[in-house]
């Protein structure tokens, strides 16, 4: 009987052994909106097709991301991508990301190698996708996609102000919202999620429903990252936001001989060179030598005469990024969800999250540099560099952030206003935090967001996707009223014509709003100094209100009008027929305008030779979703789930962005089968 069993166990051993060694199966079904629902065998079958299908769509792309991001840009594409690599050496990017790699442990490196090894069988499998230009890049390497994390994450979220790579104009924002059952015409926890990002390079979302035994998420990552990083699933879903946080300081040092002034004392900086291939006309490369000096403070980024400027960043080592947001995805209740919250890895962003079994949560996230002293305005400034006192080597823990967890308000919102507004009426106290956490405030169109909801106790899902796609303008709700008196009292002929086009406009920025492009005219002409009363903490929805000068507001009014004919023709010119959604040959009438009017679809253009105005950042992605029986979801990638030219998903689901309508996630398998484009079947080997 004994050797029966051992007999058993020897032939368990073998099947074992010989299933192990046997290739795995990852299924990919395309949707008509080129859409993967990739289906793995196991986690790292899913990641391996979640690689293929980032190359199936974004091949280009996919690989330019990471050959900037190794700091090797110059040498693949010449001399005009030496200040990204100069970037890239000056932060050690490749070295921190070795230094990572080395810490992700059995679980997840496996995953990120599968991730890779599915980019790498793309490419050699279809070289006809990708560019002659970009072949130089293969093969990549699981570093790559550290190295990009870090140059997105760090160097442009992070500290991409203090660095002046970040235009305020293109500055990282988003919409974010949860409603709990208290206020659903339902029962049922909602959830938005709409991030404004820039509408290209690498800030550009991949789409994607990932499934294996075990984990099932839909959502949307960022170009050339291995996971989700804003998703749902069968039990909740999150998104981020970014926040008002300070996880980076600019330090600025005095010089003095060979060193700085540190306490007093002459301080030697750390020195260090880097060679960097360029690549010439003719293809020949030219070494250059670049030398870098290093501060306690981290690496200097320039001199000014007798001064230096240094960045410190919180959390550029954190080692598992990638995992935190895998179990965040894995999640199947709030109790596992923020167990991955507290894996504290994310260096910044506001998450906002709901959940089937009815609970809600703001959390003000991040690497918050634990400081000995001074406030908001202090740290968001230059910083004293010669006092040690002001270097941190610490961030705060989970339990110190600004959270809001289940209000009785029944909802969380972020439109990357400070923690302190979360909801309403308020429950944050900011005296109850440090001084430096976050600064005080609430721009137009977080107060647009609350004055949406706060009334509302049976919103549902059609409702919130209501909200999202709202275009009106606080900025016209808050001051129209008085600009009409203002111009009633300081009249002439053009200003009354002004004023005639404003009274019957609605408000809003539709494609075919009458009087929007005037009064945002007029409204860039104001400055704090223009209202009556500045904004409030005492009354924070309902301030800045009023006009200082009503004749000088009748008098901008009139220059508004006189540009306005100027450069359009008439006063009352439809808002689509200037400002467009334009991608290749298409060509849409937008709705939506910038933040700045407090327009809740927020959308930023950018001038063209034609007059017309082009929209290249601002709704990104957005999802809304109800956590039922079944999740049901609503989604829109604006630019479309495609950069590789030629593909027939560039670009189309603006014309949907244009008339205001969304499309259901298909998230069953008959749906996905009903709407099915193609289907691939990959072979995964070890």
């Amino acid at each position: 009987m004994y050797r029966k069993f051992l007999l058993l166990i020897w032939f368990v051993q073998i099947f074992v052994s010989s299933r192990a060694d046997q290739p795995g199966k990852t299924e990919i079904l395309w949707d008509t909106y080129g859409v993967p629902h990739i289906t793995g065998q196991d986690i790292a079958g899913m990641y391996y097709g979640f690689g293929w299908a980032q190359m199936h769509n974004h091949a280009n792309l996919l690989l330019r991301l990471y050959g900037h991001a190794r700091g090797r840009a110059a040498e693949y594409w010449g001399e005009d991508e030496l200040g990204s690599d100069r970037m890239i050496a000056l932060f050690r990017i490749p070295e921190i990301s070795g230094r990572i790699k080395a810490r992700q442990g059995g679980e997840f490196s496996s995953w990120l190698a599968a991730f890779v090894k599915g980019i790498n069988d793309f490419a050699r499998q279809h070289p006809e996708a990708i560019d002659p230009s970009n072949r130089g890049v293969l093969p990549v390497k699981p570093e790559d996609v550290i190295m990009h994390s870090l140059r997105v994450v760090f160097l442009r979220f992070v500290s991409g102000e203090n660095l002046e790579i970040t235009s305020k104009l293109l500055r990282p924002g988003s919409n974010a919202m949860a409603i709990a059952p208290s206020r659903s015409a339902s029962g049922n926890p909602l959830l938005l999620a709409n991030p404004h990002l820039f509408w290209g390079d690498l800030y550009t979302f991949f789409e994607a429903d990932l499934r294996a035994p075990g984990f099932n998420a839909y959502g949307a990552a960022i170009v050339g990252f291995p996971v989700l990083n804003i998703a749902f699933n069968d039990q909740l879903g999150w998104t981020h936001t970014v926040n008002t946080i300070d996880a980076c300081d600019r330090y600025e040092l005095k010089l003095q001989g060979n060193g700085y002034i540190l306490d007093s004392t002459v301080t030697a900086f750390k020195k260090r060179s880097v060679i960097i291939n360029v690549k010439m006309e003719g293809g020949s490369l030219r070494k250059d030598t670049m030398m870098f000096d290093y501060a306690q403070q981290g690496p200097v980024i320039g001199v000014n005469g007798d001064k230096a400027f240094a960045i410190s960043i919180a959390g550029l080592e954190n080692p598992h990024l990638f995992l935190q947001w895998h179990r965040m995805a894995a999640a199947h209740d709030w109790s596992q969800f923020e167990s991955a919250l507290k894996m504290m890895q994310l260096p910044m962003f506001n998450v906002v999250y709901a959940d089937k079994a009815g609970h809600i949560l703001y959390l003000f996230d991040g690497n918050v540099p634990a400081r000995r002293s001074g406030d908001w305005d202090f740290w968001n400034g230059t910083v004293d560099g010669t006092a040690s006192k002001f270097i941190w080597h610490g961030t705060l823990p989970y339990g110190d952030l600004p959270r809001v967890f289940d209000p009785k308000t029944g909802f969380v919102q972020n439109a990357n206003d400070p923690p302190w507004t979360c909801t309403y009426p308020l429950s944050l106290n900011p005296k109850s935090f440090p001084g430096y956490i976050s600064p005080s405030g609430m721009a137009l169109r977080p107060q647009r967001a609350v004055n949406m909801v706060k009334n509302e106790y049976h919103i549902s899902l059609e409702q919130l996707m209501g909200f999202k796609l709202n275009t009106e303008m606080e900025a016209a709700d808050r001051f129209l009223g008085d600009l009409l008196a203002a111009a009633r009292q300081y009249p002439d002929s053009l200003t009354s014509a002004a004023a005639d086009v404003l009274a019957k406009w609605d408000r809003c920025t539709n494609t075919d709003s009458r009087g929007a492009i005037l009064f945002a005219r007029w409204f860039d002409k104001l400055t704090d100094a223009s209202f009556a009363q500045g904004w409030s903490a005492d009354r924070p929805l309902e301030t800045p209100m009023g006009l200082h000068d009503r004749q000088q507001a009748a008098a901008l009014l009139r220059q508004a009008a006189v540009e306005t004919i100027a450069d359009l023709g008439k006063l009352d010119v439809q808002w689509g027929d200037i400002y467009r959604f334009r991608l290749d040959s298409l060509d849409y009438p937008a709705n939506g305008g910038p933040e700045k009017y407090g327009i809740y679809r927020t959308i930023y253009f950018a001038g063209n030779k034609d007059k017309k105005y082009r929209a290249l950042a601002g709704d990104s992605y957005v999802a809304i979703t109800e956590f039922g029986k079944e999740p049901k979801a609503y989604v829109l990638l604006s630019y479309g789930n495609a950069s590789q030219r030629g593909s027939k998903h560039r670009g189309d689901q603006l014309k949907l962005l244009s008339e205001k309508r969304m499309r259901q996630a298909w998230l069953k398998k008959d749906q996905i089968q009903g709407n099915l484009e193609e289907k691939e079947e990959l072979t995964v080997t070890k």
